[in-house]
């Protein structure tokens, strides 16, 4: 896997153990920002009302990214956001949010058994999800004549592009996602007649 790709998962997965009589229920579910991740965890919240502790961390960007988060709701500090993200974060996964739901057992794990009970709980749920390959894309706007339209569109679905939107005036502006690795050669290609600008950041 390279910079410009990175694994993320596919759909929502889900998981469920009991230790001494606490039930965990864990989900895993693809984000794409931390807006998406905090709208998924709080509906997680509503849908377990009666819970002890609603759990959770994401990573909301590649791998690497610092937009990531985590909660221990309620659990002794550093016993189940803290190993919950950890797990994620060496799974080399990206857009990822995980919550797990405990329901008390009346036995008290201790700080350990709490940590190996998160951890284990978000590792096994990683074993039942499905994952895909997802490529970094820049957002770009391309000026151009009339004449180069059907050229540049071409071009763009040859490097797996996605149009966006196009404005018609004196000119044609179309805005685009390129994957990234691609942006240099689809720029030599596109030619002199077709202004490209970068717009945003890569997504």
């Amino acid at each position: 896997m390279d910079a410009n790709s990175y694994i993320i998962p596919a759909k929502t997965a889900h998981y469920r153990q009991e230790i001494k009589r606490s039930k965990f229920l864990t989900w895993i579910t693809p984000v794409d920002s931390p807006k998406t991740a905090k709208q998924w965890i709080q509906a997680m919240r509503d849908e377990y009302p009666d819970a002890r502790h609603v759990c959770w961390a994401y990573i909301a960007g590649a791998p690497n990214t610092s937009l990531k988060s985590m909660s221990d709701d309620g659990e002794p500090s550093g016993t189940a956001g803290k190993p919950m993200l950890n797990v994620i974060e060496h799974s080399g996964v990206g857009d990822i949010a995980v919550v797990v739901v405990r329901y008390f057992g009346g036995i008290k794990l201790g700080t350990g058994g709490l940590i190996r009970a998160y951890s284990s709980s978000v590792s096994e749920a990683m074993k039942q999800a499905e994952f895909i390959t997802k490529i970094a894309m820049q957002a770009l706007a391309l000026s151009f004549p009339y004449a180069e339209e059907a050229q540049v569109r071409y071009l763009l679905a040859d490097v797996q592009g996605e149009v966006l939107n196009v404005e018609y005036t004196e000119s044609v502006t179309l805005f685009c996602h390129v994957p990234v690795q691609k942006i240099d050669s689809f720029e030599q290609r596109v030619g002199l007649n077709v202004a490209v600008a970068k717009r945003n950041k890569e997504v």
